[in-house]
């Protein structure tokens, strides 16, 4: 293919993005196929011979898009939302054709000086504390990494290796295994899955802080399991706090965790990977209170801010402690200009070596939409929420399990698990909208999330229905069975 043909291809295939979003809402959310059903639909091996865009793009149709979950279709409501939007796609072309992987200043200028400048932009529209900032020679700065996932095991893994130094030196006589197989990493029974393996990962053991009856994790909680553990021989290093957890959206209370992380010398790291999207806005921003405790502070902008996948926002107070842990500088790498102090090389922040020119897409979609544009997207979602909200309370056969804070409402079928279950699974299997569950203590509850941007009122209405109509199906099954 040469730059004329491409031309002629690349109009066509945005084209076809246009029209598949456009009319994205007119495919089943939820594909109908079973394991292993892509495999007979394709040749067993590559062809020898080149084939035509058109007949590529004929299978697209005919082999993609029949397995494929429509994530960005407004009637999708499971998981979380992710990032999606036309500015993020023409940044990501662009980053793709530039094709540089900035692992280093040297490597590409832009590619580095953008992201720190973005992680500022980003920094200032949720009122991060001036010390996670990187502009006038601070000590902080920001990264992206893949997902919130990579950002926690980073931070895990220069608190461990700060931990390490900072024991050695008070006694030299201490060894790296000695200390190791003493750690202690803590989060709350609420904290997502990926906390627990980056411990997993890490090779420490993580310990999960028992919630209060909103299931948040409180500064008491905290401290009485630091005290049995400080009392056993184990050496506390390490607290993940999340803001708007995966079961139920709920806030760890920084204010009382974050006084307890200081005093005890813990790295408290913050996990904000859906809800910290919200905090452009200032009527959110409470539910931050007590970050400037935090040593480091994660959110996916790829969730809820309309950049596509991969785009998650970390700052560290003191870049130091995670530069490091995890500097090696073989002489390939090496630059003249790496001992300035003026420049960042990313290479040390971060799991891989390579990476993308992801700040491009902050860029466009924070110039294309401006402050107030994704702002007004974020109180569009929670609105819809709180309409879904409203909808839930107003039959009595279903009730509303967690407060709604933000873009998520979990609710339930009044009575034992089996009849939310019953109603999930008959709900998933129409293939008209698409949920997924979680469990609050022992209670099985329906996850609705207000995920696409162009999901309206009439979405949520239209799912309601569908879930209602579902319901009395059960409910008089429930009964004739009862007789």
């Amino acid at each position: 293919m040469d730059s004329t043909e491409f031309r002629k291809t690349g109009k066509e295939m945005v084209d076809y993005i246009a029209d598949y979003i456009e009319k994205i809402e007119e495919r089943e959310v939820y594909p109908d196929v079973e394991p292993g059903y892509l495999r007979p639909l394709i040749p067993d091996s590559a062809p020898v011979e080149p084939e035509k865009f058109e007949d590529v793009m004929k299978d697209v149709e005919r082999v993609i898009m029949p397995g494929v979950t429509h994530w960005h279709s407004p009637y999708f409501f499971a998981y979380f939302p992710t990032g999606n939007s036309f500015p993020s796609f023409l940044a990501d072309m662009l980053s793709d054709a530039i094709g540089c992987i900035g692992f280093s200043w040297a490597a590409s200028p832009a590619c580095t000086e953008m992201e720190t400048v973005m992680l500022d932009w980003l920094g200032k529209m949720i009122n991060l504390p001036k010390q996670f900032l990187a502009e006038n020679e601070g000590e902080g700065g920001g990264v992206i990494q893949g997902t919130a996932s990579e950002a926690t095991l980073m931070a895990l893994l220069a608190a461990k290796m700060k931990t390490i130094k900072r024991l050695q030196s008070e006694n030299p006589e201490l060894t790296e295994a000695s200390i190791l197989s003493r750690l202690v990493a803590y989060c709350s029974d609420q904290a997502h899955s990926s906390v627990e393996r980056a411990g997993l990962i890490g090779g420490v053991k993580m310990k999960k802080v028992p919630s209060d009856d909103r299931y948040t994790a409180r500064g008491a909680a905290l401290k009485q399991a630091l005290e049995e553990d400080k009392d056993a021989g184990f050496i506390p290093f390490f607290l993940c706090a999340t803001l708007g957890t995966t079961p139920s959206c709920a806030f760890d209370s920084l204010l009382e965790l974050g006084p307890v992380c200081n005093e005890e010398n813990l790295w408290m790291h913050v996990d904000a990977a859906y809800a910290g999207s919200a905090f452009i806005c200032p009527e959110f921003r409470h539910l931050m209170s007590g970050v400037e405790y935090a040593d480091s502070f994660n959110f996916n902008p790829h969730k809820w801010l309309l950049v596509n996948f991969d785009c998650s926002t970390m700052w560290v107070k003191r870049r130091a402690d995670l530069i490091g842990a995890f500097k090696i500088d073989p002489v390939y790498l090496q630059h003249e200009n790496q001992e300035s102090g003026l420049i960042t090389d990313y290479r040390h922040w971060q799991i891989p070596l390579g990476r993308r020119f992801r700040s491009l897409k902050l860029w466009f979609v924070l110039r294309m939409y401006g402050v107030k544009g994704l702002q007004e997207h974020i109180r569009k979602h929670v609105r819809l929420s709180h309409e879904f909200e409203d909808l839930v309370r107003q039959d009595e056969r279903f009730e509303i399990c967690a407060e709604v804070i933000l873009g998520l409402v979990c609710f339930r079928l009044k009575g034992p698990n089996r009849l939310s279950e019953a109603l999930l699974k008959n709900v998933n299997d129409s293939r008209k909208i698409h949920l997924v569950p979680s469990h609050l203590g022992e209670t099985f509850v329906l996850r609705f999330v207000i995920c696409a941007r162009t999901t309206e009122s009439s979405h949520v209405r239209n799912a309601w229905d569908h879930i209602t109509k579902a319901a009395a199906n059960l409910v008089i099954e429930e009964a004739s069975q009862q007789q």
